[in-house]
């Protein structure tokens, strides 16, 4: 017997082992996950967005399915669940208006771009091409015109004013220039300037001057061309948590936040003047921001831990001791710049088909998704599927036409320039 035991004990040894790894599994599996998996289960009602997304915080207008347009989907205030849309593909094809079905998507131009924006004349766009170093004008009819014919090598990033004859172009080396294409002119800002916006009125900007000793860091104000500088918020070793977005209406130059917990942030917002606003909470982290055409709403998107880690719409007041009002939760899982306002009441917005967990943490997760547009009501909260595009398509920098017929937007993907039409 012990010659036996001898000769084997590796053997028994390691059936030893496995029998007391499989003991310790069965262990595991009654004590944690047994209860959760067997025995009566609560049904739980499905909506729009991911499992655990926070609910609305303020009162919406509660429509019934007879009030609801041609892919219209009820918001988490209604009763019915909420099912992902269908595909929906008529027998003559993509349609060619957007109905809330897959719908034609045209390649207004072919080409590597970033900076698109609503031209000056509202009828078309206008954008940088990369490869190129030329900024163009792209009409209604799809006719392309030069806006300059100065070329400009690598520009990184461009921030355009409102009235769209004037960008800030930001270079690798972090030059930063304003140039105007009307008066084909330039003018040179200090390299330490950074994240730029304009006024309402295009005759001012605001940046966040960083230096290299973080207390002669400030977030400033100047005329466009660099004069007349004036400090108006100390941001120190902060640069990250500001966010300059100078709201339409004039009253809101800048936005912060601070941390209340991972899950939740305060938002203050800077004015001109030292004013003392009310500040919103915000869900999450990566605040990401976009005012509404008058300045009285803003849209933000924010991910946290009860998101999956993914990015969620909502739209709250934000105007003089409204401030923080009306918050709701706009039950779509995309990011507040990938969406644009046709008017102060409806944002059309690209949302990405099948989001990955953790895609507001790491977006890049997100590059390879395809989007489909929706239009919200920021008023009452309802959100209808306008279009699914009839390719995989990562909408990004949307643009609608001054008479609302047309929504433009870049492939992420590509930098390839799409439209599609909305009457």
């Amino acid at each position: 017997m012990m010659n036996f035991f001898r000769r084997y004990k590796k053997i028994i040894y390691v059936i030893l082992f496995l029998a007391l790894i499989i003991l310790l599994g069965i262990l595991i599996w009654n004590t944690f996950f047994k209860q959760s998996t067997e025995g009566p289960q609560t049904p739980q009602t499905e909506t729009e967005g991911s499992p655990g997304s926070l609910p609305q915080a303020g009162e919406g207008s509660p429509q019934t399915g007879d009030d609801l347009e041609p892919g219209e989907l009820p918001t988490e205030d209604d009763d019915e669940p909420v099912a992902e849309p269908e595909e929906k593909l008529s027998d003559d094809g993509p349609s060619p208006v957007a109905s809330g079905t897959v719908t034609e998507t045209n390649l207004s131009y072919f080409g590597k771009t970033i900076g698109a924006t609503l031209s000056s004349d509202g009828g078309g766009v206008q954008f940088y091409d990369r490869d190129q170093g030329k900024f163009y004008r792209l009409d209604n009819e799809g006719n392309i015109y030069e806006l300059s014919d100065q070329t400009f090598y690598e520009v990184e990033e461009v921030s355009w004013a409102p009235d769209k004859n004037k960008a800030v172009l930001e270079y690798p080396d972090g030059s930063n220039i304003v140039y105007d294409f009307n008066k084909k002119e330039q003018v040179t800002l200090p390299k330490h300037w950074e994240d730029f916006d304009f006024s309402p009125q295009s005759d001012k900007i605001v940046a966040k001057s960083i230096a290299t000793d973080p207390y002669n860091s400030y977030l400033v104000v100047s005329d466009i061309d660099g004069s007349s500088v004036r400090a108006i918020e100390h941001i120190g070793e902060n640069s990250d948590k500001v966010i300059s977005d100078w709201s339409p209406n004039n009253q809101i130059a800048a936005m912060y936040t601070r941390s209340t917990d991972f899950d939740r942030q305060d938002l203050f917002f800077i004015g001109l003047n030292g004013e003392n606003f009310k500040s919103t909470t915000v869900e999450g982290r990566d605040v990401r921001t976009n005012w509404s055409k008058e300045g009285d709403k803003l849209l933000y998107s924010a991910y946290n831990s009860n998101s999956n880690l993914q990015p969620q719409l909502w739209i709250v007041n934000a105007e003089g001791d409204s401030i923080g009002s009306g918050r709701k939760n706009l039950n779509l899982q995309t990011w507040a710049d990938k969406c644009t306002f046709s008017d102060d009441r409806y944002a059309y917005c690209g949302v990405p088909k099948d989001l990955p967990e953790a895609a507001g943490l790491l977006p890049e997760l997100a590059l390879k998704t395809s989007d489909s547009l929706y239009r919200i009501d920021t008023l009452t909260g309802q959100r209808s599927l306008m279009a699914i595009p009839d390719g995989q398509y990562n909408i990004s920098e949307p643009v609608i036409s001054a008479d609302g017929s047309k929504l433009y937007f870049t492939d992420e993907s590509t930098g390839e320039i799409y439209d599609i039409n909305l009457k």
